[in-house]
């Protein structure tokens, strides 16, 4: 035991304050593979919380392909790549990846938090300057803080406050100027105006630097996600494997061949960390072959976003606007969010409620997602489970 009791002591008062405050996350157990309905706590569940927006999380095409890595690759390279080598399965998947979204070259990286850990702090120095949206994901304002780049920031989405920081970062002698910002907010399911910041980076002279994991595979055209949406290119695209194109883990830098070369020799969850094992970047080879021709899957996945928006917007919920999959339902308060989360998981669905620190204090919601293998029956057992759930909590 730690001689230092005061510490823990200190560590379980504020543990206390996390459950008295209603801010308790608690993980609740899957049996078996993710899906599009679930077991979990000995139940069949509908799930309505995973970033598996194409559903194949659990397709037999990339368990095989998995597979297949292993027999021939092995359960993984038990080190980083620079000291124990690379596999080819590695340089394949980083070559498909900045072939479809049209980028140079791309570099692997254990998850997407890591990718957009790396990004900064070999290409800023004290001289430089990063502008960042104000609602950009946790591991984009990790990775700001790890630069000694100097740090500006914009309103949500807003073309004229960042043009306003642009200025002051020109005024104050940046010498490199990098904007920030995700294609798609994850906890409003909105998307950026890229098309404005695309032509205010180049007004200003800045690079646009784009996190699209909550879009690559079924934003845009054949999937490739929110800079071919609004028909504009990114310098630098970071993402994940691990939502849209198979679910499991893994993220990547896309961009200009001297980043990606830098990158491999400065990034230091890159030198750092293990190779992704053989079963990912096998199924990853294998998943952007099949989100590229996915048409049918994006139609059905738009369809069952608009289905459901409508369906809960009719119940008299107050919902985020926006088409995208991700579909907020606003509630306000964390235990009530809770609340109506366990409300749903005793009628089969499974949800969960978003609250501090991930959603701001007085944002609590339960933020819901679309994904294509959910059928219009499924979707319909959902409304009338969250219809009999918002009636008795008062939601509607």
């Amino acid at each position: 035991m730690p001689s230092d009791q005061g510490f823990l002591d200190h560590i379980s008062d504020m543990l206390v304050t996390i459950r008295e405050e209603g801010l308790w996350k608690r993980e609740r157990a899957i049996t078996g593979a993710q899906g599009t309905w679930i077991e979990a706590e000995g139940r069949r569940m509908l799930n309505l919380c995973a970033n598996n927006y194409l559903g194949l999380a659990d397709d037999p095409r990339l368990i095989r392909a998995a597979t297949a890595a292993m027999e021939s690759h092995g359960y993984g390279l038990a080190s980083v790549r620079f000291i124990c080598g690379t596999q080819d399965l590695h340089r394949q998947l980083e070559i498909r990846l900045a072939d479809y979204l049209g980028q140079e070259d791309a570099i692997l990286f254990a998850a997407c938090f890591d990718a957009n850990g790396a990004v900064f702090e070999p290409l800023l120095g004290p001289e430089d300057a990063v502008i960042s949206d104000s609602l950009n994901h946790a591991s984009i304002i990790d990775g700001i803080r790890l630069s000694k780049a100097r740090r500006y920031r914009f309103a949500n989405g807003d073309p004229a406050a960042l043009e306003a920081e642009l200025l002051v970062a020109r005024k104050d002698g940046a010498r490199h100027i990098l904007i920030a910002t995700d294609g798609v907010f994850s906890m409003d399911g909105t998307f950026a105006p890229l098309a404005e910041i695309r032509a205010l980076a180049d007004r200003y002279d800045a690079w646009l630097m784009v996190d699209d994991c909550h879009a690559t595979g079924f934003v845009g055209p054949e999937g490739r996600g929110t800079p071919a949406r609004a028909g504009i290119r990114a310098d630098i695209v970071t993402g994940t494997l691990g939502k849209a194109l198979g679910g499991a883990l893994g993220g990547y830098v896309a961009g200009p061949q001297g980043l990606v070369d830098l990158l491999r020799q400065r990034a230091r969850p890159y030198l750092f960390s293990n190779a992704l094992p053989p079963a990912v970047t096998g199924a990853g080879l294998a998943a952007l072959d099949i989100v590229e021709a996915a048409d049918d899957l994006r139609g059905q996945l738009e369809a069952n976003a608009i289905y459901w928006r409508n369906g809960l917007e009719s119940l008299g919920f107050h919902l985020l606007p926006g088409s995208h999959p991700i579909v907020p339902l606003m509630l306000g308060d964390a235990v009530l969010a809770q609340r109506m989360a366990a409300g749903l998981a005793l009628r089969d669905v499974h949800v969960a409620g978003f609250f501090f620190p991930v959603v701001p204090k007085g944002q609590a919601r339960i933020r819901t997602q679309m994904n294509a293998r959910l059928t219009r029956g499924d979707l319909d057992f959902a409304l009338d489970a969250f219809a009999a759930v918002g009636r008795e909590l008062g939601v509607i």
